[in-house]
């Protein structure tokens, strides 16, 4: 029997039980419908909150698999599968695990040994984490180089065998050409910085949450943002000992050193942050338990029907995976991620299928793509693109889909990292087509992060132009600021809980406009002779110099 009848059979049970609750608010047909059945399907407890190596996450993929089979799409994973396997390995921090902090002087009497969760957070987990000899610590600002900006936080500082001890974000702007103002660039991303220390040689990096970014900082909810399985892909290269370090406790990195923490926080104030040497080493022993295990991307094709054009290709994306099972709230341990993201790949699905359906034929060919490991770090979209089914040089763009609209209907969108490149274009003409404005990107997206946070940074990165598409904040029933209280009440309550479930209230016709504007943005872009370009300040341009040079 397929997986997919035992999925619908399950599924019905729970319906009987009134387990899967569904929002009827809207009698719509067909796409609504179609969508509501996706949606009900991912986003129940069958599947566990479809975490990454688990075996809810796999019947996720089975599917997801049969899906785009039924809708007619050519397979384009490993082996004529519509599976593209990752090799991944997972780790979890034990208790036993020892963080020791000493003077550089080595006396035991000033050591302290810190405690796992109360006092650092392990981003990095795993036998490559093993510092037996005490290292010394290297205070680097924010942990930056920006040679546009003409700022080095490693210039006046040797950091080679050493552990760097950073800041997360980046320098106070409030101007819009020097680190893009009050909004945070590809910079203060954590994973950036690690890149960077690594680059330089350090053996290690501790990054500090700065409180006076966000007052409503809590490390309760980093400890549970943390609480589960650490996840990466089993060939990345070796990584270093990755610490996030509870500000509440920073003081005893600085001690005896030249400046104290609240010196620091008084130098990122000022705007004149300083590089030094700290007086104290480190040393970490770890105890975790650790599994290499197989999980899957889902790749489908649906190929162009221009003669000229079909062999270049659009790949749209979704992240088909979420948190899984984690720490109970309110009795509840399954993290559904309905709203992150089944909506989205739910969303994706319509699309193909609207594509495939013979009424819309593209000229150009289109990949659709369900990624896993989002959540832990971006890894498939990673591996997608260390390992794509077609040449990153004929792949033109790529479109990610990473949350639905579901507040209301809306009269405006916003292009996140659109600024970058020809895309803006696309997303005008879309505009345009749909009777819509196009709006400045929301403070409450904060647009940078938002970019480098999602499946389509992993395709900038490798010189594709790349796009994700949110409703804007003009809405036709609620206010300007009913909407942004409708966002701020998710990320608080909703967002990564057990609480984003199929109980949460859902505006399908905001959906339904939203994949549309999607599938009209899709169909543009296959269908124009004019393959979107990076802007000459783009950040990612580089790189698509050096894809392109793979066809020569």
């Amino acid at each position: 029997m397929k997986i997919f009848k035992i999925t619908l059979f399950f599924l019905a049970i729970n319906n009987i039980f009134g387990l899967v609750q569904t929002n009827l608010q809207f009698n719509h047909e067909g796409k609504t419908e179609e969508l509501k059945k996706h949606l009900n399907i991912l986003g129940s407890d069958l599947f566990e909150g479809r975490g990454t190596g688990t075996e809810g996450g796999r019947l996720a993929a089975e599917y997801l698999s049969e899906e785009f089979a039924e809708l007619g799409l050519s397979p384009l994973g490993s082996n004529g599968t519509f599976h593209q396997y990752i090799p991944m390995h997972g780790s979890y921090p034990k208790d036993e695990s020892e963080l020791i902090l000493c003077n550089d002087d080595n006396n035991s009497n000033n050591a302290n040994s810190l405690k796992l969760f109360e006092e650092y957070i392990l981003l990095t987990g795993g036998d490559q984490t093993f510092t037996p000899t005490p290292l010394p610590l290297v205070f680097c600002g924010y942990g930056i180089i920006a040679p546009e900006f003409d700022y080095n936080d490693y210039q006046s500082v040797d950091v080679e065998g050493k552990i760097v001890v950073v800041l997360e974000g980046e320098p106070n702007s409030t101007d819009n050409n020097y680190f893009e103002a009050e909004l945070p660039t590809i910079y203060s991303n954590a994973e950036a910085k690690k890149r960077l220390a690594i680059s330089r040689g350090a053996a290690g990096i501790i990054i500090i949450p700065t409180l006076f970014y966000d007052p409503l900082f809590s490390w309760e909810q980093v400890i549970k943002n943390y609480s589960f399985e650490s996840v990466s892909l089993a060939y990345s290269a070796t990584s270093i000992l990755s610490i996030l370090f509870n500000p509440k406790y920073a003081d005893l990195l600085f001690v005896n050193s030249s400046y104290s923490f609240d010196d620091v926080i008084d130098l990122h104030h000022s705007n004149s942050m300083s590089s030094f040497p700290l007086k104290r080493k480190l040393s970490f022993k770890g105890e975790f338990l650790q599994r290499d295990f197989v999980a899957s991307n889902i790749i489908g094709l649906i190929e162009g029907k221009d003669d000229q054009l079909k062999d270049s290709y659009i790949v749209v994306s979704a992240h088909y995976d979420h948190l899984g099972i984690g720490p109970a709230v309110e009795a509840d341990s399954i993290y559904n991620g309905v709203m992150d993201n089944a909506i989205g790949v739910a969303a994706l699905l319509e699309i193909a299928s609207s594509f495939n359906a013979g009424k819309i034929k593209p000229k150009r060919s289109i990949i659709f793509a369900l990624f896993t490991g989002e959540e832990k770090g971006l890894l498939g979209s990673r591996y997608y693109v260390d390992h794509p089914p077609v040449p990153l040089y004929k792949t033109i763009a790529n479109v990610n889909i990473d949350g639905i609209a579901v507040f209301d209907k809306f009269k405006s969108i916003v292009g996140i990292g659109a600024e970058f490149s020809t895309l803006s274009d696309f997303l005008k003409q879309t505009a345009a087509q749909n009777d819509l404005v196009i709006s400045e990107i929301p403070n409450i997206f904060m647009s940078s992060e938002a970019f480098i946070s999602s499946d389509q940074i992993s395709f900038a990165n490798v010189g594709v132009p790349s796009i994700l598409i949110y409703e804007g904040l003009d809405y036709e029933n609620l206010t300007k600021e009913e909407g942004i209280a409708q966002f701020i009440d998710y990320n608080n309550n909703y967002y990564h809980t057990p609480k984003d479930d199929l109980s949460f209230d859902i505006n399908y016709e905001a959906a339904i406009q939203h994949v549309k504007i999607l599938q009209d943005f899709i169909l543009n872009l296959a269908n124009s002779c004019e393959a979107p370009e990076w802007y000459e300040n783009s950040p990612f341009i580089n790189e698509r110099l050096r894809s392109i040079a793979e066809k020569r």
